[in-house]
């Protein structure tokens, strides 16, 4: 399959951006009908009478496709309801609500609720420490302008990455 990406990208028929997708989706690929897709409008004939190609994952690194304003919306609100007030509530209600449906919003809640998983569990341990005090309203800013942040890039179909979080789900 690879060889039939490059030649097309080499032939013209994509260009550099559909070229590098195509040839990581090739490179991922676990079975036949994930690679059906990738070859369809090259070659018309290729996967004609095949099952209906399998929705799409997120990837890291990887840009996900076909996504509906829900989908966005949804990976949205996980990293916004934790600065209304919703701490650990907000990322987990979305996780249940629309996580089952959507890749995309599971992705997104499970890094938020990590994120603030970790930003609970500062603020029970470091007021034990006299430098905790001091950090603890730094940590507390920092979690709200990585809500935002966490908000627009979900709003723009990208994959999001709190720092210094403690992934305990997974």
């Amino acid at each position: 399959m690879v060889e039939h990406v490059t030649s097309a990208y080499a032939e013209g028929r994509l260009d550099k951006d559909e070229f590098d997708e195509r040839l990581h989706r090739a490179m991922t690929a676990r079975t036949h009908a994930d690679l059906i897709p990738i070859m369809r409008d090259l070659y018309p004939s290729w996967g004609a009478t095949s099952a209906p190609a399998p929705r799409p994952r997120v990837a890291a690194g990887h840009r996900p496709t076909g996504l509906t304003g829900n989908d966005r919306l949804g990976a949205a609100a996980a990293h916004v309801l934790p600065i209304l007030g919703l701490s650990v509530i907000g990322p987990l209600i979305m996780l249940l609500a629309g996580g089952r449906t959507s890749p995309y919003i599971r992705s997104h809640a499970v890094e938020s609720l990590n994120f603030h998983l970790t930003v609970l569990a500062a603020t029970i341990v470091l007021p034990f420490t006299v430098v905790g005090v001091i950090l603890i309203p730094v940590i507390w800013i920092a979690a709200f302008v990585l809500g935002v942040v966490g908000m627009v890039t979900a709003l723009n179909d990208s994959d999001f990455r709190y720092p210094l979080t403690l992934r305990l789900i997974k």
